[in-house]
């Protein structure tokens, strides 16, 4: 139920322009042109998604309590799925905030209506996009994009020197000793992480570390000669897949079982599958794995 008609202060109009509901038509002006001039929260939802029905009121009243600072599009994903497509959203509900035309932070799941609330304030605050912790993370980012790793864990180690259970640095630093190919200190810093922290960087680690521990034993070496003798053992190429996610080589372990649900997507109860999406979580949202993944798994399952 909309809390649109509690907005104080607004009147009908203003409300509806505060809090409203988007579609991929019109997303690109309710969004991203939007965001241009005040922080967009956009939630994704559906009708038959349970915690979005507990997290769309609480998102509704602190926006009208935030009184103008910032809009809340809500978008379902079943009629509307293509910008949840490009953002790569797994789950719902799923809660990203734009400014200047493009996301800044968000979270998934449904969160007490506390942090909820901290969430809308932030982006409510002035200059907050501008202050120096955001900058930080951003620089760190970009340096870990560009595999300048020293350079990524000095901004991050500085951001957590002024705020010790930012989930954005934890999670960012998780993933810099996951590509550094030191996965216990990753598993050291999640550890510091509070239980309740949202970020997909965490969310990517704890699945990369879940993969390799899950990693079949047999060698490569052999799973690949069996292929030779058989390129229809999906068995084999399964554990192939398996062997090369546990060792970081997600694109290799993706291509395997893209293969096999082309030849046959029901195989072993859709196994290949549930592993794939694994995969994209752990090489994580925005990543190329994922992208061009999705694309050619919707290609095959569409097709």
């Amino acid at each position: 139920m909309s809390l649109i008609g509690e907005t104080t202060g607004n009147s009908p109009a203003a409300a509806g322009d505060l809090i409203k509901d988007g579609t991929d038509a019109s997303f690109m002006a309710d969004v991203i042109e939007a965001s241009k001039t005040q922080p967009v929260i956009v939630d994704f939802w559906a009708t038959w998604c349970g915690p979005c029905r507990q997290l769309g009121p609480a998102l509704e009243r602190a926006v009208a309590a935030a009184k103008g600072a910032v809009k809340l599009v809500k978008i379902d994903i079943d009629k509307n799925p293509a910008y949840a497509g490009q953002l790569r959203v797994q789950s719902i509900p799923a809660v990203f905030a734009f400014e200047g035309g493009r996301p800044v932070d968000g979270f998934m799941g449904a969160l007490p209506e506390s942090q909820v609330k901290a969430f809308v304030d932030r982006l409510a605050k002035p200059g907050a996009a501008g202050s120096e912790v955001d900058q930080l993370l951003d620089m760190a980012r970009e340096s870990l994009e560009t595999n300048d790793l020293g350079g990524a864990a000095q901004a991050y180690a500085q951001v957590l020197q002024v705020e010790p259970e930012n989930a954005r640095a934890l999670g960012g630093l998780a993933r810099l000793y996951m590509q550094n190919g030191d996965p216990e200190r990753a598993r050291e810093i999640l550890a510091m992480a509070p239980p309740d922290a949202k970020d997909p960087d965490l969310d990517s680690v704890r699945a990369a570390l879940a993969l390799a521990e899950a990693a079949p034993s047999g060698e490569v070496a052999g799973l690949e000669h069996r292929l030779v003798q058989n390129p229809e053992d999906h068995e084999a190429r399964f554990e192939l897949a398996g062997a090369l996610a546990g060792a970081g080589q997600l694109d290799q372990a993706a291509e395997h079982l893209l293969h096999i649900i082309e030849r046959d997507r029901e195989w072993n109860d859709q196994a290949a599958r549930k592993q794939l999406l694994k995969i994209f979580e752990a090489a994580g949202p925005m990543s190329e794995v994922a992208k061009a993944g999705r694309r050619r798994l919707s290609a095959i399952l569409f097709s």
